[in-house]
């Protein structure tokens, strides 16, 4: 039986969300401030469950960020996981390393973007490879960002959906430890052998 690890990004191996943390990074504190007022109503109505979460995420991206190269936006990604590589939870980072060489698979499924959750592994751990990153993917069209994503907000059942999109044998071949501490997470939770809520606290 195959031995597999998922874990949740942002809160269950890092302490904030990278999301709001990578604007800020990018963009500077003003224009991040700006943004968010502008953008509030939006964001109570979908903390309410009022409006689409994934709909209010990439109105929010697309006004930071549509038009960027894409050449420019992982080198700022890049560059982010460098310099905020703090963020990353000591405890989370101690499991992982004793967990590598006896994984048989170790997934991180996030509902950020895989252009800056991917290099905090090869940052990191040197080993970007040993782990497989299923985040949003953004489309990209002559080079530059149009604003929009590729692939439905990674949140709830759609988490356990990327899951067994990359697991191709049956489901009793599998072991599943999987990690998260929202309500985002509760389905994958659910789906696996063992489901931890907020660990490495």
């Amino acid at each position: 039986m195959k031995s597999i690890y998922v874990f949740d990004f942002d809160g269950t191996l890092t302490y904030k969300d990278t999301l709001l943390e990578f604007i800020k990074y990018s963009k500077g504190t003003f224009r991040f401030i700006f943004g968010f007022l502008l953008f509030s109503p939006l964001l109570v109505l979908m903390k309410l469950h009022l409006y689409d979460n994934g709909k209010a995420k990439q109105q929010l991206f697309a006004f930071y960020f549509q038009g960027m190269s894409l050449t420019t936006f992982d080198t700022l990604c890049h560059d982010f996981a460098r310099d905020k590589h703090v963020l990353f939870r000591p405890q989370a980072f101690q499991y992982l390393q004793s967990i590598k060489k006896q994984a048989d698979q170790i997934l991180v499924i996030s509902a950020s973007i895989d252009n800056w959750v991917r290099p905090f592994f090869s940052t990191i751990f040197s080993a970007e490879d040993s782990f497989q990153v299923l985040g949003t993917k953004l489309e990209v069209r002559d080079g530059k960002l149009t604003g929009r994503f590729l692939t439905p907000n990674c949140y709830g059942q759609e988490k356990v959906n990327r899951l067994k999109q990359v697991l191709n044998e049956p489901r009793q071949t599998y072991s599943i430890k999987a990690f998260g501490d929202s309500r985002g997470d509760k389905e994958l939770l659910e789906y696996a052998d063992q489901g931890h809520y907020k660990p490495f606290r």
